[in-house]
């Protein structure tokens, strides 16, 4: 049987940082009828990009993640700003992060980060026959190192444990199922 939806208590926004806002529920068990706090951090949605160039290699970055404490390899992403359509924030990703720009920005898809405790969507792009138009124009808290790899690898690079960031690879798994099925990864 399906579950049914938790009666909504309360909500309130106990502390709003740069990039989120914590979010308190207090909802009530359909189930149980029993009362609990459920904390949700609100963002605005999110945007990644996988940038082909016309020789079929993607354009990748590597970056220190605070979270890990480690870098990783990844396709250019960020955070929709107020304003921003998410395939006008795609386009300024992959210019500010790489300094590439598309021929053609095609939407993959979106999915939720993690629904448990946020509220946001990251919607994929695949940005086709990218070409470098000048520097990257990165803000004082990124260093990213551009890497050019073939698209042929990208399967490899999952597979060996060198590309882990979930989104990326939800953003690869959607670029092989419903952009690129003839590959048959």
């Amino acid at each position: 049987m399906k579950p049914e939806p938790w009666k909504l208590i309360s909500s309130n926004k106990n502390q709003t940082l740069r990039i989120f806002s914590l979010r308190t529920d207090r909802a009530l068990s359909p189930r149980t009828q029993k009362e609990h706090d459920f904390y949700i951090l609100e963002s605005n949605d999110w945007i990644n990009v996988i940038p082909l160039t016309p020789r079929n290699e993607v354009v990748l970055i590597r970056q220190y993640r605070h979270g890990i404490r480690e870098n990783t390899l990844e396709i250019p992403g960020g955070i929709i700003e107020m304003g921003d359509s998410p395939a006008t924030a795609a386009q300024r990703e992959l210019r500010e992060e790489t300094g590439y720009r598309e021929s053609e920005m095609v939407l993959l898809g979106s999915v939720y980060a993690n629904p448990a405790f946020l509220n946001n969507k990251c919607y994929s792009y695949v940005a086709l026959d990218v070409f470098p138009e000048g520097n990257q124009d990165l803000d004082d808290k990124e260093d990213i190192e551009i890497v050019l790899m073939p698209l042929d690898d990208i399967p490899r690079l999952i597979r060996d444990g060198e590309i882990t960031h979930s989104l990326v690879l939800a953003a690869f798994y959607r670029f092989y199922m419903e952009y690129l099925p003839e590959a048959n990864i």
